[in-house]
């Protein structure tokens, strides 16, 4: 886990220190930050919802008590749907420039590699694409909070975790999709290093909560597997000759 939540912040750094990824950046930031305007308007109203659901009310003195803690489980709810619905809708409107974010991140770690040529329609649509099978799988994980809705901390878990899921495939995806990689490999990578992605999913959650930032976490991720991907700097694994290997 430690590793996936530092190669995490190595990206974010490194998406900083270089100026041919900070250009990049700069020519995707307004589209992003309309996306995350619109989207946190959606959630704020999302939020205002579930507290009236889930906070209880009442005179006794310790109804304080469980409505703070109901509050808190409903903050972690509602940051999760809107950190899973810009990341969807995001990795698709921008995917060309995600991808010259992992072009120029393997050019400077020296890797030999080739930028992706297709139109920006068709990168647009292979990311839509490619996010439609993680989609079922999140839904499945809500049909599963959605059992556990009398108790809103345990559902508010299994939503979260899923959520976790789903980021990884997304923030995954360019650099699965540079590498050729087919979504049964995407999963299998996903559960041979379980840990490494639920601690690389789980910090970009978390950042996703903080405003200004959360614009940052999907370019910032980007470069953190490019770093990391390329097939040149993967260790061995106990599937050495499998070029759908990805971090250990």
């Amino acid at each position: 886990m430690l590793e996936g939540i530092t190669t995490f912040f190595s990206g974010f750094m490194m998406m900083w220190q270089e100026a041919s990824l900070r250009t990049v950046l700069w020519r995707m930031l307004g589209l992003l930050a309309v996306l995350m305007l619109v989207l946190m308007s959606g959630v704020f109203f999302l939020s205002d919802y579930l507290v009236s659901v889930f906070v209880p009310t009442g005179d006794a003195w310790y109804w304080v008590i469980v409505g703070y803690i109901a509050s808190f489980f409903t903050a972690i709810l509602t940051v999760a749907v809107g950190a899973v619905a810009f990341v969807a809708l995001a990795s698709a409107a921008v995917a060309p420039w995600l991808d010259t974010l992992a072009y120029r991140t393997e050019k400077i770690m020296g890797f030999a590699t080739v930028e992706n040529d297709a139109s920006w329609a068709n990168q647009a649509l292979a990311a839509a694409i490619n996010s439609i099978r993680p989609l079922f799988g999140l839904l499945l994980w809500g049909l599963l909070a959605l059992v556990f809705f009398w108790f809103p901390p345990l559902m508010t878990l299994i939503w979260t975790y899923g959520s976790i899921q789903f980021l990884n495939y997304e923030l995954f995806d360019t650099q699965a999709s540079r590498k050729d990689l087919p979504f049964k490999a995407r999963k299998q990578n996903m559960k041979e290093h379980r840990w490494f992605w639920l601690g690389f999913g789980g910090t970009s959650l978390l950042l996703m909560a903080v405003p200004i930032l959360n614009i940052f976490v999907l370019p910032a991720a980007v470069v953190a597997l490019a770093k990391k991907g390329h097939p040149e700097a993967l260790s061995h694994t106990s599937e050495k000759n499998n070029p759908d290997v990805f971090p250990t």
